[in-house]
């Protein structure tokens, strides 16, 4: 079993930065493709994106890209998203997620486990 948990969220004015945090417990994540999805109110959870087992791949969803950067320190077992310039939109609830049998999956169905969310909210 692998546990994460999320920290980092918070509020922020539309152009500022965040860095979210993912750390893991109970088996290392060295062999695990890690990913992070959002979900707004009212809304289904969505893809943001994903990370190699390595960090060698990543994948972005279009509406963050050049924003947000995903990266990995398996040595701390921990995995990050580094936003910037944030924007109303954005705002969410952040989750982290891991997953060993895609590789870089963008669906949530391929991911085995959960963490329970960081708030992230960005004031206009």
């Amino acid at each position: 079993q692998v546990q994460l948990v999320e920290s980092g969220g918070g509020l922020v004015q539309a152009g500022g930065s965040l860095r979210l945090s993912c750390a893991a417990s109970g088996r290392t994540i060295s062999s695990y493709a890690m990913g992070w999805f959002r979900q707004a109110p009212g809304k289904e959870r969505e893809f943001v994106a994903a990370i190699s087992w390595s960090g060698g791949s990543t994948f972005y969803v279009d509406s963050v890209k050049g924003r947000f950067t995903i990266s990995r320190d398996n040595a701390k077992n921990t995995m990050y998203l580094q936003m910037n310039s944030l924007k109303p939109e954005d705002t969410a609830a952040y989750y982290c997620a891991a997953e060993k049998a895609y590789g870089l999956a963008r669906t949530s169905g391929w991911y085995d486990y959960w963490g329970q969310g960081t708030q992230v909210t960005v004031s206009s």
